[in-house]
């Protein structure tokens, strides 16, 4: 972890911290000297542009991977966790293989995927795993904490009528799958999984899950392509003069608008036996009173 990172929810869990920076090659050594396993788990959701994606989710990985080369001879499973967008949305609603072409449509995917690319050709490859999520979402993740405040305030501008379809996975289910690939003795190793939770949802059954969980029915507005776009314009520009990075952006436009964004675990599930344990009803009551407990709703 690095000097700056937010360790409260670390609170109450045995650990060792370990000091470290991925974009800081020197820091890495230390860190993993003498472990068994690594679960790589650090990146950049948002930017401000590609090369600050690539420095991290990219050239980061790279630097890790050296490290472990240099620190952790012993080394018997490196997990890299990727993420759905490195491979891309399905063109016609069914889940593409692992091993068919891959193809990003944002910045941020092509960086994960260069990431995925740095693990295959890394010399200790056959000890890796690669694991692609769909949509994660659970308590400490605020990425899908303003489609729980909208809907508290019974709004919900849905891009294009709510109809795209998606793959999502309960953050618990998601973190169970990664720590059996990490200790699993099955041999999984240069092996790539994708994670969800077994259905494919529109973005109106989300949004009918999160308004049982906050106990509200908004109301729903069809919002055209045109209308997010405006809106990613406006963010950008604050991010400019603030100098930070934005959710919001022209290219998550662009990732929300595909059709399909879906993917199967049946390949993990015949490998090691995982299945998720919490489908999107209780997870979406199991989010909302995590967030209300927080303060965050």
């Amino acid at each position: 972890m690095r000097r700056t990172s937010d360790r409260r929810f670390l609170a109450g869990f045995a650990h060792e911290a370990a000091l470290g920076d991925v974009t800081d090659a020197g820091s890495l050594p230390p860190a993993v000297a003498g472990v068994n396993a690594v679960v790589h788990a650090a990146g950049l959701v948002k930017a401000r542009n590609e090369a600050e994606f690539d420095a991290v989710n990219a050239a980061g990985t790279a630097n890790l991977l050296a490290a472990m080369d240099e620190a952790a001879p012993g080394l018997q499973r490196f997990v890299y966790v990727s993420s759905l967008a490195a491979h891309g949305p399905s063109p016609d609603g069914r889940p593409r293989p692992a091993d068919s072409p891959p193809n990003p449509v944002t910045a941020y995917g092509r960086s994960k995927l260069r990431g995925e690319e740095m693990v295959r050709l890394w010399s200790g490859s056959k000890r890796a795993v690669i694991i692609r999520p769909s949509v994660i979402y659970g308590p400490r993740d605020p990425a899908l904490l303003p489609f729980f405040k909208l809907a508290r305030f019974r709004l919900a501008p849905l891009l294009m009528g709510g109809r795209n379809h998606v793959s999502v996975v309960y953050a618990d289910d998601a973190a169970r799958a990664v720590a059996q690939a990490a200790t699993a003795e099955a041999d999984v190793a240069g092996k790539t999984y994708f994670l969800d939770d077994g259905n494919v949802y529109t973005w109106r059954d989300l949004l009918a899950a999160v308004e049982e969980a906050v106990g509200r029915r908004a109301i729903s507005l069809s919002s055209p392509r045109w209308a997010y776009h405006f809106a990613a314009l406006l963010s950008e520009a604050y991010g400019f003069f603030r100098r930070r990075a934005v959710s919001l952006t022209r290219e998550k436009v662009l990732e929300m608008s595909q059709p399909f964004w879906v993917c199967s675990h049946d390949e993990l599930r015949r490998d090691l036996g995982w299945s998720p344990e919490v489908g999107l009803q209780e997870g979406a009551r199991l989010t909302a009173a995590w967030y209300r407990e927080q303060g965050w709703l």
